[in-house]
């Protein structure tokens, strides 16, 4: 009798790709600790050192929808590897940075490339290309791994800011990258036919290979066009964006900042922001288990509203000290944080079948030009102003607006094929 399987190949593939995502994800702790000690030794602004981190979401959400295509072109595997690479090289090159352009060049452009072709859509490609079953719950997973690069390199960051110094935390970061390609070309595979297997959830017998797609570029270009005629794409994508300001843009770039100016230490502001790691894990699978079972659109609904009910009250609760109610702030907004990803991929499959995710790319763009512009737009008004307050209340408002976005998109009445764009 043939040998059975107890353990199906893809969650091996799923564990590889996860930790892939966390190696990914050091540099996406980086920002907030260290802006401090540039700050100090280059007297840079909060302000252009945001516009530097903008450059990087900014191609982190465009390189995203080009590089799920070029996962059809070339595979999972070596889009991945180079992505890693420039993420290390980015990082690494950081050390030598003496004036505001290289930080542009070294965070902005190699950085937001590299996260770039392993953002979201990395996620969404391991989840559709290996599973059928447990799918939402395995995006939930996975997306849950940059937050726990987050939780494992934001308080490590942060510290050695403030100890070794900044440089030897962007050299750590750079190792974590390069560390992690060895067990991508080892574990991660193309396709469940190049193990002999079928996706979880299929039969070998009734599984054929996807094949390798040609002219990438140009696929990812038509599928924003067909996908552009969809009214729900664009409200998929405004939502998302508004999920990119309040989270990246906001939150996650300048709570460390905010709270430094309430005379909270860097470490202890780091400390619980990392906290939000732990619960986005959390909150990341839950929404996944969730997703296979309620209605996506009522979830975002009621994510993106408590979201904004957090960011609402949360010039109220920072101080010096770390007081209760700041730790259920952080408790509360890490269990939102990611939730969003897990029903918006599943929106895009229900509306856009084989080509989600190229669209889910497109909308995961939509995610990061939102939170470019929150991240350079919070930190002028801080320099401005002198106080973040206008920052979370124009936060929690955009979040009311990507409610309501959600709640309104309906079923599709037709697929969503290539023959039949609309």
């Amino acid at each position: 009798m043939p040998r059975t399987r107890r353990i199906h190949p893809a969650w091996f593939v799923a564990a590889a790709a996860f930790v892939a995502l966390m190696g990914a994800a050091a540099f996406r702790a980086a920002p907030g600790p260290l802006m401090i000690p540039l700050n100090d030794e280059f007297g840079w602004s909060i302000g252009v050192m945001s516009m530097a981190v903008s450059v990087n979401i900014f191609l982190y959400g465009l390189t995203a929808p080009f590089a799920a295509a070029l996962i059809g072109r070339f595979g999972i595997r070596a889009v991945t590897s180079v992505a890693l690479v420039l993420i290390a090289a980015g990082s690494g090159l950081t050390v030598f940075a003496t004036e505001q352009w290289q930080l542009f060049l070294t965070w902005g452009v190699l950085i937001g490339m590299g996260t770039g072709s392993m953002a979201l859509v990395f996620a969404s490609e391991i989840a559709g290309t290996w599973f059928v079953a447990r799918r939402g719950l395995v995006v939930g997973i996975l997306s849950a791994g940059s937050a726990t690069g987050q939780l494992v390199f934001l308080p490590l960051v942060a510290s050695m800011s403030e100890t070794t110094g900044w440089r030897v935390a962007s050299l750590i970061i750079a190792g974590t990258a390069l560390a992690v390609v060895p067990l991508v070309l080892r574990f991660i595979r193309n396709d469940p036919s190049d193990l002999g297997v079928a996706p979880l959830g299929v039969d070998v017998a009734d599984y054929t290979p996807r094949a390798r797609q040609k002219g990438a570029m140009r696929r990812a270009l038509v599928t924003l066009r067909d996908a552009s005629r969809v009214t729900t794409f664009w409200a998929l994508a405004a939502a998302f964006a508004i999920c990119g300001a309040t989270t990246n843009g906001l939150v996650g770039l300048h709570f460390v900042p905010s709270a430094h100016d309430h005379g909270m230490s860097i470490t202890a502001a780091a400390g619980l922001l990392a906290i939000v790691g732990v619960f986005d894990i959390i909150g990341t699978v839950l929404s996944g288990w969730l997703t296979d079972r309620v209605n996506p659109r009522y979830l975002l609904t009621g994510y993106y509203f408590f979201r904004g009910v957090g960011l609402a009250f949360l010039p109220t609760l920072l101080s010096q000290d770390i007081s209760p109610s700041i730790v259920i702030f952080v408790v509360v907004y890490g269990l939102d944080w990611v939730a969003t990803v897990p029903p918006t991929v599943a929106l895009c499959r229900e509306y856009f079948g084989d080509r989600a995710s190229i669209v889910f790319g497109w909308v995961f763009a939509a995610h990061q030009v939102g939170a470019a512009i929150a991240a350079t737009a919070a930190g002028f008004s801080r320099d401005f102003f002198g106080t973040y307050t206008y920052a979370w209340l124009g936060g929690a408002a955009l979040c009311v607006v990507a409610a309501w976005l959600s709640w309104i998109v309906k079923r599709p009445r037709t697929e969503f094929t290539e023959a039949h764009p609309a």
